[in-house]
């Protein structure tokens, strides 16, 4: 069993990117400029953000963070949002999800430029994704296809399922994963909340991408020999032994399928390395195509 180590491949790819700046600035030109917006004081929020800001400086990029009070009204936000659209100097920029119930997401996404979309959640970005035009791909799955690439993890002809169907990780890693690319030309099974059998499903699956939001929800019994993990999930699990009162648990038991599995990422240090080192390589992208 091979572990799917994102925290290693992550800093391999942040070097790569710190490399090719450092270049950049060898010439003159102007560095990449990531902006991030954190509405409210909410915690996974605040860690995602930060780790965010200090990846950008480790690797040489300009980052600016917006904090906005949790009360900001949804007018105010877009505002912002202009903004931002409209400031030279930011090549990308994020608003940080979840956002105050008083504001609709959809409409916050909707807002942002396209061209500067590096979480790539707009409809257009969405759109030349599914047909296969370049684009900013959504970062979580296209750190998966990192992962799965940098690894040599075979995909073709596989039968992959999808263990969730949002619009951030698991629609979009259906569509890239059966698309003709290297990580890809796979056969995919999306299954959800509704799904009948799902563990008959899920034994037939050569590789499984959970991210469902259940901790602990796949297990040993669920899996056949040889299986490829995926683990998207993160959740905080009370645990009286810990210091802090929790642990960190992926949709994955990891102690049972980890007996099985062939490849398998952890919980932390899979997905979540991989999904920050992809906006940082959206945000170069993003700089390249505005030079």
């Amino acid at each position: 069993m091979t572990i799917l180590d994102g925290k290693k491949v992550s800093n391999d790819i942040k070097e790569e990117i710190a490399e090719h700046v450092s270049g950049m600035k060898a010439k003159g030109e102007k560095v990449p400029h990531l902006a991030a917006v954190l509405v409210g004081s909410d915690g996974a929020s605040m860690t995602y953000v930060n780790a965010k800001v200090k990846a950008c400086e480790r690797i040489g990029f300009e980052s600016t963070l917006i904090e906005l009070p949790e009360y900001t009204s949804e007018e105010e936000l877009l505002e912002k949002i202009n903004e931002l659209n409209t400031n030279d100097d930011i090549d990308g920029f994020i608003v940080q999800l979840p956002l105050p119930e008083q504001i609709d997401e959809q409409k916050i996404l909707m807002a942002i430029d396209p061209d500067k979309d590096v979480d790539g959640f707009h409809p257009v970005n969405v759109g030349r994704m599914a047909l296969d035009l370049p684009t900013f791909l959504p970062a979580t799955p296209y750190g998966i296809l990192e992962l799965l690439e940098r690894y040599q993890v075979e995909t073709s002809g596989k039968n992959v399922v999808v263990m969730g169907r949002s619009h951030i990780v698991g629609r979009p890693m259906s569509i890239l994963m059966s698309q003709k690319r290297k990580a890809g030309d796979a056969t995919v099974t999306v299954v959800h909340s509704r799904t009948k059998n799902l563990a008959e499903i899920t034994k037939q699956a050569d590789i499984i991408v959970a991210a469902i939001g259940i901790s602990e929800f796949l297990t040993g019994d669920m899996v056949k020999e040889d299986v490829v993990v995926i683990d998207v999930g993160i959740t905080r699990v009370p645990d009286a032994t810990k210091k802090n009162g929790y642990r960190l648990a992926g949709d994955v038991d990891f102690a049972s399928v980890s007996q099985k599995a062939s490849y398998i990422t952890p919980v932390p240090g899979g997905v979540g390395p991989m999904t920050i080192a992809m906006l940082l390589k959206n945000t170069l992208l993003a700089r390249e195509r505005r030079s």
